[in-house]
């Protein structure tokens, strides 16, 4: 690949694709009733149940038709694990022609009150067992429908009447006779919550163009095709699992395998070996506790796992398909781009203008490349000016998987436009092959005398240097605060009972400079994270900042 400005493999052509004006809903009816008797969902929530396409889609079409009774309103919250439950709820609110709001509840009391206050919510679809389960969630704050007593209660004989004509009539020809909703194309489809790792949760805005043109990537890409069993445990306020093991199945038909909680390793290895999965999605913080307590032979049928939202440490990627055989391939992607923007590929997706590659598809070390239907720029992050592709500097991506703009927000939206263009905050780079390198957030370095340090290459060094690459859980992270002589001074945050003088002499026998090297070691009871495994960045700032 020759230095240049631009990366793009097909952006234009993949934003044109008629299939991006259409809407959720009427994708989702004409792919599940095309194929009624698909095992669609495998929720092992409390015992095992499996829901066949047809079925599901009729329960779900029968729950939409009274959410007009339930609240007149735009957006309707949803409360609720990974499951059969959480996929009807979706599924039947978009089946209204409303938006779903997935509402994530370890965001604490006062930042859930302000997300509902924020989406104009006035009624959540979720249980009473829920309720009992997270008492402190505002649940006050909206009327709250019991979906699996409304699920009882809806009538049998016109429920069995739409079972028999979604297995018995064309999709279309149904679809139209219900008036599914057929264009959606710049409207809103979703709004989920950002966990606010560097600052306040944000409302992101995704289209129904957006989680369509993500699915397609997706599917272009070759990555998960139909005859795959994913195993489905991230939360649905998250933007994977939302987009990649919601949406994208009931679009393109694969089954999941779904567990209320990626932390249930356990009973995520025991759904594996019993339903033959092929596929695991998560990060490396949720992945490390398989290494030591999951024997080798209950993920015997995995392909591959896939991880992203955090960056994998060095030597894991190569431990783990030492210790299980499967695959291991690192992606990258945020909230706003719906989510997935790059994967490291089993094989070079055909069709697109890909560089050829000795490794094919993969490459250790980076996320991969990006998914067919990108374009992506480097800035210089103090100019804005271009620079080439190869060279480190601000990520910017273009395609039809960007969002819209933040809920009610247009001056935070402003912020992370540059026309067409995504600003996603991250440094990064691409080699002559094409693949991405994420040298780490923008907000995760420190400029000292005029030198950008990465907080995260520290971390990745005394990671190693102490041997913790084993340890379930983030034992070191790095902070700053500010410094009156060089701008910023590194702080260490340590569950581990070191001395600053050991960590001088660890990262100076590795090579580090005296700006890289901490001035100050803070000892904390656990290093902030957040349920998505990702470290707590705005946590991080506080305690570094404190005196």
């Amino acid at each position: 690949m020759s230095d240049s400005t631009v990366l793009d493999f097909g952006e234009r052509e993949f934003q044109a694709r008629p299939e991006l004006n259409s809407h959720l809903a009427w994708e989702s009816f004409i792919a599940l009733a095309k194929h009624p008797n698909r095992v669609l969902v495998i929720d092992r929530t409390l015992q095992r149940r499996a829901m066949k396409s047809g079925f599901l889609l009729a329960l779900s079409w029968m729950l939409s038709q009274r959410l007009h009774s339930w609240t007149d309103r735009k957006r309707v919250g949803i409360l609720f694990p990974p499951g059969i439950a959480g996929t009807i709820a979706n599924l039947a609110v978009v089946l209204a022609g409303k938006v779903p709001v997935n509402l994530n509840f370890t965001l604490g009391r006062a930042s859930s009150a302000a997300c509902l206050r924020r989406a104009e919510i006035d009624c959540i679809l979720s249980t009473e067992r829920m309720q009992l389960k997270i008492p402190d969630f505002p649940w006050a704050q909206a009327d709250v429908i019991d979906l699996v007593e409304e699920l009882k209660d809806l009538p049998k004989a016109k429920t069995v009447a739409l079972l028999v004509a979604i297995q018995a009539m064309p999709a279309k020809l149904l679809a139209k006779l219900l008036k599914v909703p057929a264009v959606g194309g710049d409207a809103e489809a979703g709004l989920l919550f950002t966990s606010g790792s560097s600052g306040e949760p944000k409302g992101v805005v995704l289209t129904h163009r957006n989680i369509l043109g993500n699915c397609l990537q997706i599917d272009a890409s070759g990555l998960l095709p139909v005859g795959e069993k994913i195993i489905a445990n991230l939360p649905i306020f998250h933007s994977f699992g939302f987009t990649v093991t919601l949406w994208y199945p009931l679009l393109r038909g694969c089954t999941t395998v779904t567990v209320p909680s990626p932390l249930e390793f356990k009973k995520v290895a025991d759904a594996i070996e019993a339903e033959s999965a092929t596929i695991l999605i998560g990060t490396p913080t949720f992945f490390k506790p398989y290494i030591r307590h999951v024997a080798p032979e209950k993920l015997k049928s995995l392909k591959y796992a896939i991880t992203g939202a955090e960056k994998t440490p060095a030597g894991f990627a190569d431990l783990w398909q030492a210790t299980f055989d499967c695959l291991y391939f690192e992606g990258y992607g945020l909230t706003e781009t719906s989510p997935v923007v790059s994967i490291n590929f089993p094989h070079t997706p055909a069709g697109f203008d890909y560089p050829e590659s000795a490794t094919d598809g993969s490459k250790p070390g980076s996320v991969g490349r990006l998914m067919p239907g990108h374009a992506a720029r480097i800035l210089n992050p103090d100019t804005m000016e271009p620079l080439a592709v190869t060279e480190v500097g601000l990520l910017l991506l273009k395609g039809p998987n960007i969002f819209s703009g933040y809920l009610n927000d247009a001056k935070r939206t402003a912020e992370v436009m540059d026309g067409e263009w995504f600003i996603t905050g991250d440094l990064a780079r691409f080699d002559e092959e094409g693949y991405l390198f994420i040298e780490g957030r923008l907000s995760r370095f420190s400029k000292i005398a005029g030198e950008m340090v990465p907080h995260g290459t520290i971390e990745q060094a005394l990671v190693e240097a102490f041997d913790l690459l084993d340890s379930e859980m983030p034992m070191l992270a790095v902070g700053a605060r500010p410094d009156t002589a060089k701008g910023e001074a590194l702080v260490l945050l340590s569950v581990l009972d070191i001395e600053l003088s050991d960590v001088r002499a660890k990262l100076s026998a590795a090579g580090y400079s005296n700006l890289w090297i901490p001035k100050e070691m803070k000892r904390v009871e656990a290093i902030p994270t957040l349920a998505t495994g990702k470290l707590d960045l705005r946590a991080i700032k506080a305690l570094s900042a404190a005196e």
